[in-house]
């Protein structure tokens, strides 16, 4: 069910946001998951696999420029397909 040899390789960092230059929109054609910890997080807007962190957005909260704010949590970081 789930073949992963055509699906695209994930980045060591990954951002949800089209504006940011990290973002690959070929990848999220696929859902994929975050496992920080050992624990598996859906809700993740950025994430960086080297430096062991990723980003979650806060419930309402937004900046000025009217973009979510974005939590920023350390640690063991891994990406994989579901």
């Amino acid at each position: 069910m789930n073949d992963t040899t055509s699906l695209p390789a994930l980045p060591d960092r990954l951002s949800g946001n089209p504006r940011s230059p990290h973002h690959v929109e070929e990848i999220f054609q696929h859902e994929i998951g975050i496992r920080l910890n050992g624990k598996e997080r859906f809700d993740v807007e950025e994430y960086c696999i080297s430096e062991g962190w990723v980003k979650v957005t806060m419930n309402k909260a937004l900046d000025r420029r009217g973009q979510p704010l974005l939590m920023t949590s350390k640690g063991t970081v891994e990406a994989f397909y579901r």
